[in-house]
């Protein structure tokens, strides 16, 4: 008896993945566990693995394919021989899909009945087909999915069209909408600059990261308050103690944990830094969870440090370190990139000297750390050389006021500069 091979659930918010590459071939063996293809997310790459021991079957996703959460990915015959005989039984009742909507996407077959039954008596779309954010809701609020109007792929509903729509309908289905306007296409290139360009397909992580920094862009009033920090005492303090610090913990001790302690101590001082907007609401978040955020080699992600408030320098510099190793090999849970509250960035490790960062929606504030530059200040009347680093605060207006974001800015600095109020709790 075969076993199906099925999308995993992805996490909130995240309904679908594309096929990154299959590790195995129709007829290889497999063992339970092993990991058997490879799906790309919104947010991580992940792998998949064989939820039974046998041989490979029937590959009904292929590479680059887009499939939803549960959609049939493949099969896992019983024994170790050949590969089956193709099975025709299973794309069969695709095909009714196809004829009533030829530019369907290539959905499993859950997701495609109820689409196609839809059309044919008018009924809402089955629930089977929203997101479990979307459903919950729907249940909590009332409002009918089927009747707003989707702004995500395929015109399916998101989270923020069901909030729109309960906070005053505005997405609620109404006379039709106008024409979506064709996307423009760039200007041809002059032949023989043409001839020295490549085009090469964004990958799903990339455009979810364009996607979701414009979003944010659209959505929040974002502003951004600066000011500078003497890194002098932080840096005689890791000086002193980092390698007793490495031998007894086991990770080096870097600057991050300090810029993480010196946050929390800020949020606890400022709350509405830490808290968001949810529709008509302000939810405030008596947990600390920090994102941190992480450059690779297939873009940005930002793993969250989880009740950082709880953990002690030690603690903070091993979750970053061992998060940071998982970012760059690509093994990073969808669990852990959800629920931050707060979010830190670094462009000094590439030598940014000053930036504006974009918020990390649905947060309400980001903080950017920045190059350490020797430069002349004036201390107590005199000019000395001091290691000064700038930092940056952007923040989102409608829910923070700019006196509330120079003093956490404020907060941060003092803390940093004088590293034993952290100790001290102050």
């Amino acid at each position: 008896m075969a076993t199906e091979i099925r999308v995993p659930t992805l996490g909130e918010s995240v309904t679908e993945a594309t096929i990154g590459r299959w590790f195995k071939k129709p007829g290889e063996t497999v063992n339970i566990d092993e990991p058997i293809v490879e799906l790309e997310t919104d947010k991580v790459t992940l792998e998949v693995p064989a939820p039974a021991a046998g041989v490979l079957g029937q590959i009904e996703a292929k590479d680059g394919e887009t499939v939803g959460v549960g959609a049939l990915l493949g099969s896992i015959e019983a024994g170790s021989g050949a590969a089956p005989a193709p099975k025709k039984a299973e794309p069969k009742p695709a095909e009714p899909a196809k004829a009533a909507e030829p530019a369907a996407i290539k959905d499993d077959a859950n997701e495609t009945a109820p689409k196609t039954e839809a059309k044919a008596n008018g009924a809402a779309p089955a629930d089977t087909g929203l997101a479990p954010s979307v459903r919950r809701l729907a249940e909590e609020t009332g409002v009918d999915p089927s009747g707003v109007k989707g702004s995500g792929k395929d015109g399916r509903v998101t989270k923020g069209d069901m909030l729109e729509a309960g906070a005053g309908g505005a997405k609620a289905e109404a006379p039709a909408a106008p024409a979506p306007q064709p996307v423009k296409a760039r200007a041809p290139s002059a032949p023989d600059d043409a001839s020295r360009e490549e085009r090469v397909k964004m990958t799903k992580l990339r455009q979810t990261i364009a996607r979701r920094l414009k979003d944010a862009q659209n959505a929040a009033a974002m502003l951004t308050t600066f000011n500078e920090v003497d890194m002098t005492e932080v840096m005689a303090l890791r000086s002193k103690y980092k390698d007793v610090f490495e031998k007894k913990h086991g990770t080096k001790l870097g600057f991050m944990g300090f810029f993480v302690k010196a946050v929390i101590q800020a949020l606890k001082d400022i709350p509405s830094v830490n808290a968001e907007i949810d529709g008509g609401d302000v939810v405030y978040k008596n947990y600390y969870h920090i994102g941190i955020a992480v450059g690779t080699d297939k873009g940005l992600v930002v793993p969250v440090v989880r009740d950082a408030d709880r953990l002690g320098l030690a603690g903070v510099e091993k979750t970053i370190s061992g998060l940071g190793k998982r970012a760059r090999d690509g093994k990073l849970g969808i669990d852990e990139m959800q629920g931050g509250t707060f979010t830190i960035t670094n462009g000094g490790i590439y030598g940014s000297l000053m930036s504006t960062p974009i918020l990390n929606a649905p947060q309400s504030g980001i903080l950017g750390m920045h190059k350490i530059q020797e430069r002349p200040v004036a201390i107590g009347g005199k000019v000395e050389i001091r290691p000064m680093m700038y930092l940056a605060l952007s923040y989102d207006h409608r829910m923070v006021d700019g006196k509330e974001a120079v003093t956490f800015l404020v907060r941060v600095k003092e803390s940093l500069e004088d590293p034993s109020r952290l100790v001290m709790d102050l």
